[in-house]
């Protein structure tokens, strides 16, 4: 009996001390999404104190037969696929090969994730300057020093170049995440499997199937999703690098305050909530899939 109340004291507990998180959760993203989903079905004036018209799934309707929804749609699905692919594989590249003692280790690991504790602005600014047609150190290199080129190219004006530089760049800017939360999985792995393998005349990628994969799976599938999710929405980065990658946070940021429509904007991220969760469960299952094969 007294085990019982003893649990039930824990629980009410457990249940006040969580309340105050609860309810700024609520109040901070429940209410948001809730307000938003609301103004989805209204076309929304800018000002508040005029009335909101309800037009039903009119702004879904328009989102939908968008031609320039699906071109951003595309951009971002092709921008989300590289980047995330591109800053795992080089996360997990650079923590295998930092998962052995050499000197100056330390300092190494620090200088690997400069970049992801640096702010964006910096970083930006850093990359519009190299690559800038004037004085940029990339154009000084290509055609002063190796000659590739006669006129120095327009990186960031031209959709091509700036949707590669956008990638790069983002590849460059979040792969220290992957390559911590790699290095970290990689140090619980007992060198004795290694050894085991070894024994058993396997090679490197053998010794990498069977002891690591499974063993940084579960921790794979937590930096795709999460990656997946933050590219998806990425607006900054993109954004102030150049005018020429209209990603879906750039479309639906000109939507709600380039064209004042904020029915629309709120339709179009109820859309992508929709489809990120989509993504989500996909990546999930086919991450699964592939562990339990």
């Amino acid at each position: 009996m007294g085990k019982v109340k003893r649990e039930i004291s824990d629980s009410k507990l457990a249940f006040i001390l969580l309340l105050p998180s609860g309810l700024l959760i609520l109040m901070l993203i429940g209410y948001p999404m809730l307000s938003n989903f609301y103004i989805s079905f209204f076309e929304q004036p800018i000002n508040p104190n005029l009335p909101a018209d309800f037009i039903g799934f009119q702004n879904f309707t328009e989102t939908l037969t968008d031609p320039e929804f699906y071109k951003s749609l595309g951009l971002t699905l092709l921008y989300t696929v590289l980047v995330v692919a591109g800053s795992t594989y080089l996360g997990l590249y650079v923590a295998i090969l930092f998962n052995r003692p050499f000197r100056f280790r330390k300092l190494a690991r620090s200088l690997i994730i400069l970049s992801y504790v640096t702010p964006s602005i910096s970083l930006i600014f850093g990359w519009k300057y190299m690559f800038n047609n004037g004085y940029g150190i990339i154009n000084y290199i290509g055609r002063d020093v190796l000659h590739i080129f006669d006129t120095p190219p327009l990186w960031f004006d031209d959709p091509t170049s700036s949707f590669v530089l956008v990638v790069l760049f983002a590849i460059w800017r979040y792969f220290p995440y992957a390559f911590i939360a790699f290095l970290a999985i990689l140090q619980t792995i007992s060198p004795t499997l290694y050894e085991a393998a070894e024994m058993d005349g396997a090679n490197i990628w053998q010794k990498f199937k069977v002891v690591t994969l499974p063993a940084i799976m579960p921790v794979m599938m937590t930096v795709i999703t999460l990656r997946t999710i933050w590219m998806f929405y990425m607006f900054e980065d993109v954004y102030l690098l150049t005018n020429k990658v209209n990603v879906l946070g750039i479309y639906l940021y000109e939507t709600a305050f380039a064209f004042n429509d904020l029915g629309k904007a709120s339709a179009i991220s109820v859309l992508l909530f929709l489809i990120i969760c989509t993504l989500i469960i996909v990546i999930r299952k086919r991450v699964d899939l592939n562990a339990s094969s």
